[in-house]
């Protein structure tokens, strides 16, 4: 990447550098494209993608009720309530 790319990301992004600074951008920005260039250029074909490199497995537990909510108890305790909803202030106009 030259100074004028940099100057064109940092006038998009509103930021404001010194020369010094364009200058190291423009050399951390240039590797990381390299970098991603090289990662790009590894054949990949028949190489399956995976979520995680550790293949942990999640211990799931089985999904049963463990506790019941007692509707009309908790609706009483909500300062206005009508036909099982509670009702709340309009926010949005």
């Amino acid at each position: 990447m030259n100074k004028e790319d940099i100057e064109k990301i940092a006038h998009l992004a509103r930021l404001g550098m010194t020369e010094q600074e364009r200058d190291t951008y423009a050399e951390d920005l240039s590797r990381i494209l390299g970098l991603v260039s090289q990662m790009d250029a590894v054949a990949t074909n028949g190489v399956e993608p995976m979520t995680h490199p550790d293949e942990a497995i999640l211990r799931l537990r089985p999904d049963v009720v463990s506790l019941e909510a007692d509707r009309d108890r908790l609706l009483a305790l909500a300062p206005d309530s009508r036909d099982g909803l509670y009702l709340v202030p309009k926010v949005i106009e």
